[in-house]
């Protein structure tokens, strides 16, 4: 008993000095995290149909017919597709677009 609630004690430490080191990044370290490439993610749903996708892909994303074509297929057989990298700050509203759209997105 007392090895078991000793080693959880060391873990709880663990964990805190890891969230420690988490909010101890600096302005300059998130502003650099946010200018790094980023991927836009489109996920499947059941709701949206292939014309609609690749339409919205088109439009939003300035894909070509086949490129979004393409992408809505890897999004129906995969479950997600990159569908376009850059900066948060150029994936951003294309996230934005496409939600509000109702397609299911996200930058990582």
């Amino acid at each position: 008993m007392l090895f078991f609630t000793y080693f959880c004690v060391c873990n709880l430490y663990a964990e805190m000095s890891n969230i420690t080191q988490i909010e101890t990044l600096t302005l300059e370290d998130i502003l650099t995290d946010v200018e790094k490439e980023k991927t836009l993610i489109l996920y499947n749903d059941d709701v949206n149909t292939f014309d609609y996708v690749i339409d919205s892909l088109v439009e939003v994303c300035d894909h070509d017919v086949v490129q979004a074509e393409q992408c809505a297929y890897l999004v129906h057989y995969t479950g997600k597709c990159e569908v376009k990298n850059g900066t948060f700050d150029q994936l951003h509203p294309m996230r934005t677009e496409l939600s509000r759209r109702g397609l299911s997105v996200a930058i990582h």
